[in-house]
Formats: C-alpha cells, sequence, structure tokens
C-alpha cells in the first residue's frame, strides 16, 4: 500500500503546482510591489541553481505561456527507528533537540518544510530538503538527534517541485 500512495502524492503535488501558475504570477506581481528586493528572472534563477550544482529543468505552461522551473529536492521521510527504548524524559529531551534541528535547517536554508503524520504509522513525518544532491540532504537529515539516537530512520528520495510555488 505503502508503494501506491507515494506516487500517487508526488502526481497530486506535481498536478497541484502545475494548476496554480495564473495563480502564483498575480501572487509574485504583489509581492515585488510589496517588497524592497528585486525579482529574479527565471533566466536568473536558473543560473544561480546550476552554479550551486542542483537538478534543474523548465518548461512552458501552454494555459499560461508562463515559465515554469523546476527544481529537484528531497523528502526525508522520518520512520520510526529501531530503538525506542528511552524513558519519558530521554524521549522529550530527544524531541526538543530534534525541534532545534529542525529549526536550523530551516533557518540555514537547507530544509523548506518539515511536519509529522497526524497518525501512528510507521512514517512518522517528512522534511523537504532544499540541497543540490541527496548526499547533502541525507548527510543533513542524519545530524537529527532523534536519527543518532535510533528513535527515528530516514529514508531519502529525490522529489521535483515547481520554484517558488507556495503551499495553498
Amino acid at each position: 500500500m505503502e508503494k501506491k500512495v507515494i506516487p500517487f502524492f508526488l502526481i497530486s503535488v506535481f498536478i497541484i503546482a502545475s494548476g496554480c501558475v495564473q495563480e502564483h504570477k498575480k501572487d509574485t506581481q504583489a509581492e515585488a510591489e510589496n517588497n524592497s528586493e528585486p525579482q529574479l528572472s527565471v533566466a536568473q534563477q536558473k543560473a544561480e541553481l546550476l552554479q550551486k550544482g542542483f537538478e534543474i529543468f523548465d518548461y512552458v505552461d501552454p494555459k499560461t505561456a508562463d515559465t515554469v522551473l523546476m527544481q529537484q529536492y528531497f523528502i526525508a521521510f522520518l520512520k520510526r527507528g529501531a530503538n525506542r527504548s528511552q524513558n519519558e524524559k530521554e524521549a522529550d529531551s530527544l524531541q526538543s533537540l530534534h525541534l532545534e534541528h529542525l529549526g536550523r535547517m530551516y533557518e540555514l536554508g537547507y530544509a523548506d518544510i518539515s511536519g509529522p503524520f497526524g497518525d501512528d504509522g510507521e512514517i512518522r513525518g517528512i522534511t523537504i530538503y532544499n540541497t543540490p544532491n541527496i548526499e547533502m540532504a541525507d548527510s543533513l537529515a542524519n545530524l537529527d538527534p532523534m536519527v543518532k539516537a535510533g528513535r527515528l530512520s530516514i529514508e531519502m528520495h529525490p522529489w521535483w517541485a515547481a520554484k517558488g510555488f507556495p503551499l495553498r
């Protein structure tokens, strides 16, 4: 079942990202008017990402004629680890350190979004890493104190998403 859910999830995210091009264009224009920082063109974004070693491609949306820049990200599935023997105090301490780690990854620009799942399944949560390669994403994910303690394990997958499109 898990193998069917992940591809459907990825396809759904791609469809959602593709479908919100017009909304994104309006939001970007409004943001540019309210933001003192100049917005980079698609060509400038491409050049910057390629210079940093990111995998990218672009396509022209047939409905809007906008160029959509796709970037490869990496999703870390945080799974239930083999060592869940910590007492409540140790588990609480690890949870605090885990949240600090995720916050640091976000502040440093390595993680774009993180969150737990709402069930008590094998996969406990995800983090989407914004790194040039899977080795770097995996290395950063494995620095998590919960992973180091064995309470969580990491399953890493490459994932493509439209650059700059917000969740809605």
